[in-house]
């Protein structure tokens, strides 16, 4: 059950839209479900033989507007409480009566008429569809008083939240406050009529959003929204140092002509300008670090920022896994690290992770403070992902978009966690959501790379493939092999294979691995670990694929021969010894 509170000024007019037919005849039978006496006048039920729906209206409206008449100048400005109340899709109908009893509660929640008050404001709630009602209320009261609305918004919600539980309704996550303001009708509605997919309180949020990713400074903050194509307007002080900022879309006008301008803060709390500058002082964005000596000098910048970002995120996790207060600022260098990595994915994940880092968005507000933030690290990060340019969707990019991804989905689960355990059930939600659209991702990105590995773990000699398969089954508490073979275990033999060519030991690298965090969130534990191997032991993310065999009578190309080596034919069976397709040594 959800309400969406607004105030105004024009009584009539609001009645006038709640009788009509709507803005797309979406408004059907529209009558009175309760009063503040039971006895207001209804026009839409009204079945006097001289009954004028335009003149019943009017009578409601002077009954509704009479304290503020009678209060004159010191009546409120806007005076009309306006509220919808939603019950959730696949509720069950709610009758009249019950819909009644549901705007009494409220009314008296939020203090507007309190059970037992005469004197509490005059109200009307009117139902014009199967799955909600509009509560409207003239705040003057009977003594002529104005009523306390402090906190109106969390006391409905809140009563709402009791209400689901005691009718069986579908009980929606409680909020605390921090969640970015939702669009209005009239924005949706815009959005609708100018063939627009999302409002442009939406659009502006999300590109705010991935301005502030990463940035250095105040200025290059700017100079982002700029580049984005965004109109920005920022307000200075007399000594020329800037107060805040509006931003607006190309070509979205008001009624007059003139942009529709939106400040940061009504795009999301931590969107103003000054909490922006707090971000940017407390994670000023570290300096790039060169490439460590044993990166390969043909991997793309976009492949090495990943990999180095990784290992960061891997951090993240275990900072959010030890459950203080002070991981708070860690989700909120994770969002920007989501962000940027949705702004340089290739197209085939653009669209999931993009979609996980607005759903992460709400992750990342809480009224949790770090006492000592420290992002650095994930704002450099995110950074140097966007300084590296737009990766490609195969090779060592798509390998490293793959092992960053599957890294993150730890993260957001280890988020889920944080915010679960301090009640915040939105957060968690949020979080949950996030791992989703990232493990969707990932299997976008990761596929190529699993099937070259899976060939290769299964063209490993037999004898040399038991081994590996027996240090997995031993360092995972395995007893018995199991009697199904599985195609990811042939992808992390082949990884151990490959982690043993470039010097490392089996059993211990695995053990590593395996010690990094816990495994338990994992969906798939041999996925994990292959990306883990493949990072401690700098072997390349995608992995270099065999030759492939000649079909049996199919002529083969005329090479030169290299009579100083053996190449295996056709009929022997290729082994990770062969550099044709090993992973190189470092």
């Amino acid at each position: 059950m959800v309400p969406d509170i607004g105030r105004g000024s024009r009584t009539h007019g609001l009645l006038v839209y709640l009788y009509g037919p709507g803005k797309r005849e979406e408004h059907t039978d529209a009558h009175l479900v309760g009063s503040w006496d039971g006895f207001a006048p209804d026009p839409g039920r009204d079945t006097s033989p001289a009954a004028d729906p335009k003149v019943t209206l009017a009578r409601l409206t002077a009954a509704l507007d009479l304290r503020v008449k009678q209060t004159g100048d010191r009546a409120p400005a806007k005076h009309v409480w306006h509220c919808s109340v939603r019950t959730a899709p696949g509720d069950r109908r709610l009758s009249d009566e019950e819909w009644n009893t549901v705007a009494q509660r409220i009314l008296h929640a939020t203090g507007i008429a309190p059970d037992g008050d005469p004197d509490g404001c005059r109200w009307i709630a009117v139902r014009h569809a199967e799955d909600h009602i509009h509560i409207v209320a003239t705040l003057v009261r009977g003594d002529l008083r104005n009523p306390r609305l402090n906190y109106d918004f969390n006391k409905a919600q809140a009563i709402c939240r009791r209400i689901e539980e005691e009718r069986g309704l579908r009980r929606l996550n409680a909020g605390d406050g921090t969640a970015a303001k939702n669009p209005t009708s009239a924005e949706k509605f815009k959005a609708e009529r100018t063939g627009r997919p999302e409002t442009s309180r939406e659009t502006l949020r999300e590109a705010v959003r991935q301005a502030v990713a990463g940035a250095d400074n105040e200025k290059e903050f700017f100079t982002r929204i700029r580049e984005a194509g965004l109109r920005i307007k920022v307000r200075h002080a007399p000594s020329g140092d800037a107060l805040g900022y509006n931003v607006a879309l190309p070509g979205d006008r008001n009624r007059n002509g003139e942009p529709v301008w939106y400040p940061g803060s009504k795009l999301a709390p931590d969107l103003s300008l000054p909490k922006i500058r707090l971000r940017l002082a407390d994670g000023t964005a570290e300096p790039t670090t060169p490439p460590a000596a044993d990166d390969r000098a043909d991997w793309s910048p976009p492949a090495r920022e990943r990999r180095s970002a990784t290992g960061i995120a891997e951090r993240a996790a275990l900072l959010l896994d030890n459950d203080e207060d002070e991981a708070a600022a860690q989700l909120i260098g994770v969002g920007e690290l989501l962000d940027a990595v949705a702004q340089t994915s290739p197209a085939a994940t653009r669209a999931e992770l993009g979609a996980a880092a607005r759903a992460f968005e709400r992750a990342t507000r809480s009224h949790v403070r770090a006492e000592r933030a420290d992002t650095r690290a994930l704002r450099s990060a995110a950074r140097t992902i966007i300084q590296a340019g737009s990766a490609l969707g195969r090779g060592e990019d798509g390998g490293t978009t793959a092992m960053l991804t599957s890294t993150l989905v730890l993260v957001a689960l280890a988020a889920a966690r944080w915010h679960a355990a301090r009640g915040h059930a939105q957060q968690a939600h949020a979080s949950r959501q996030t791992a989703e659209h990232l493990r969707a991702a990932y299997r976008q990105a990761a596929a190529t790379s699993m099937r070259t590995l899976r060939d290769q773990g299964r063209a490993l000699p037999e004898a040399e493939r038991r081994t590996y398969e027996a240090t997995i089954r031993t360092a995972l508490g395995e007893e018995q092999p199991r009697t199904d073979r599985s195609t990811k275990t042939d992808a992390l033999t082949a990884t151990l294979a490959q982690a043993q060519q470039a010097g490392h030991d089996p059993k211990t690298l695995l053990q590593k691995a395996i010690n990094m965090r816990e495994l338990d969130t994992a969906e798939d534990v041999h996925d994990v670990l292959i990306w883990r191997l493949r990072r401690l032991a700098h072997l390349p993310a995608h992995p270099v694929e065999p030759p492939r065999r000649p079909k049996p009578g199919a002529s083969q190309p005329k090479t030169s021969v290299n009579h100083n080596r053996t190449a295996p034919t056709a009929t022997t069976r290729p082994t990770t010894s062969d550099p044709r397709w090993r992973s190189p040594r470092r």
